[in-house]
């Protein structure tokens, strides 16, 4: 069997991983659902968000390598990118470790370029994510998961240190947005 041929054996595993996404949401709101989760229960959600979120990373690589995105993939992994994060930063909203107000912007945001994206798709246009809104979705993940592990741990403050993240995160991600917002009024008109 020679390279080429190899190389389409896995057609099904960048839409496995993003199947692993959808899974492991559940899972971190389970860690999360006490009205207060201790360190170890904090420490596996925010493990396993953690884990989802190079699931994200992983099939898309592998899609493009192996040359096999697929029209559920287009479908599935944003949305599992949406319910990873949406349900995450609500839980962390019940728990008070996350400003309600915060989590509103960035989950406004984010509904509203999926849905932009989605009228461009219609119309046979796509928009392509921006290197604003891939830094946008790394300090959103890294806010995330400071925020989930919450605790202080020697000299670093979790909870200080996610809420500094998210900030940084919100305004990429307003930043990103009033981008997307642009490029679809120019390419739609």
């Amino acid at each position: 069997m020679n390279g080429a041929e190899s190389d389409h054996r896995l057609p099904w595993l960048p839409n496995l991983l993003t199947g692993l996404r959808i899974f492991i949401v559940p899972v971190v709101v389970i860690f999360l659902l006490p009205d207060k989760p201790g360190q170890l229960r904090s420490f596996l959600a925010a493990l396993c968000f953690l884990i989802a979120s190079l699931t994200d990373y992983f099939d898309g690589y592998l899609a493009r390598k192996y040359d096999s995105v697929s029209s559920l993939g287009k479908i599935l992994d944003p949305m599992a990118d949406k319910l990873l994060i949406a349900a995450t930063l609500v839980m962390l909203v019940h728990l008070d470790r996350a400003p309600g107000w915060m989590v509103a912007v960035i989950l406004c945001r984010e509904i509203s370029v999926n849905s932009l994206r989605g009228m461009a798709t219609t119309r046979g246009v796509v928009i392509q994510a921006e290197a604003l809104g891939k830094y946008k979705m790394i300090f959103q993940i890294i806010a995330t998961v400071a925020l989930l592990i919450h605790y202080p741990f020697m000299i670093f403050d979790f909870h200080v240190g996610g809420i500094y993240f998210l900030w940084i995160a919100m305004i990429l991600g307003v930043w990103s947005g009033i981008d997307y917002f642009l490029k679809f009024f120019k390419v739609m008109l």
